[in-house]
């Protein structure tokens, strides 16, 4: 893919990716970004830093009045180091990227994000990020709720057992070792969490173009995405001509 000069920067695009766990989102939006110079957004890792937040305190949950206080004391902070790599996480000034990855905080995380006030506070730091002059944002309902009218809007997604073979390697490169049937169980209960809550429920954007890379490598993927972002690109630049 061809890197953008300064003028992709100036277009205030909007991309909004979604998918159901596994689909591969975060390494293929990352990689946009970095070509086309928009912000990458992992709204994901933004509701795992809440969900470590809250670990051991799961009651608040279930208390909306000192859940809203425990919320207000939060910042999540998301950095790109420079000279690039992987988004950073931070946690109120600390530095918890490592942390929010274990499998017991995405599982908290998908309990949490549930939650009407955690959405509520979450929606709300994501929008404001719109005042950058370009950004690819990721998760679950960028483009139903966070940001509907979208300049791109996709749903990236894979056959359960594609994101579950994935999902093994990236394990197993953590020297995990899990069995395949396990992860796929897994897999299909996290599906059905995220498209049965009753906020903000995983599904498909009005509008949003479907792109199931089961059959894809990665580098398909990203060259895929990119060309829909300069398509509406182009489309933008010949109105204002």
């Amino acid at each position: 893919m061809r890197k953008a000069g300064p003028s992709l920067r100036a277009a205030g695009i909007v991309v909004a990716v979604d998918g159901p766990a596994g689909a591969g989102k975060s390494s293929v939006c990352r990689a946009v970004a970095d070509h086309l110079g928009l912000l990458y957004v992992d709204t994901g890792a933004m509701y795992r830093a809440v969900a470590y937040a809250l670990r051991g305190r799961r009651q608040l949950l279930g208390q909306d009045g000192r859940l809203a206080d425990a919320l207000a004391a939060l910042r999540v902070d998301l950095q790109r180091p420079r000279g690039g790599g992987p988004l950073r996480v931070k946690l109120n000034g600390r530095d918890v990227t490592r942390e929010v990855r274990a499998p017991e905080i995405g599982e908290l995380a998908s309990l949490v994000s549930r939650h009407v006030l955690v959405r509520k506070r979450l929606v709300a730091l994501q929008r404001s990020l719109a005042y950058h002059p370009g950004i690819i944002m990721e998760g679950r309902d960028i483009g139903s709720v966070v940001f509907p009218d979208a300049d791109v809007k996709v749903y990236l997604t894979a056959s359960v057992r594609e994101r579950a073979r994935r999902r093994a390697e990236d394990l197993a490169l953590q020297g995990r070792r899990v069995p395949l049937p396990v992860i796929e169980r897994e897999i299909r209960r996290r599906d059905r969490r995220d498209r049965s809550r009753k906020v903000s429920p995983l599904r498909v954007a009005s509008g949003a173009i479907r792109l199931d890379t089961s059959r894809m490598t990665e580098a398909q993927v990203v060259e895929a995405l990119g060309r829909l972002v300069r398509k509406r690109l182009k489309a933008r630049s010949d109105l204002l001509q």
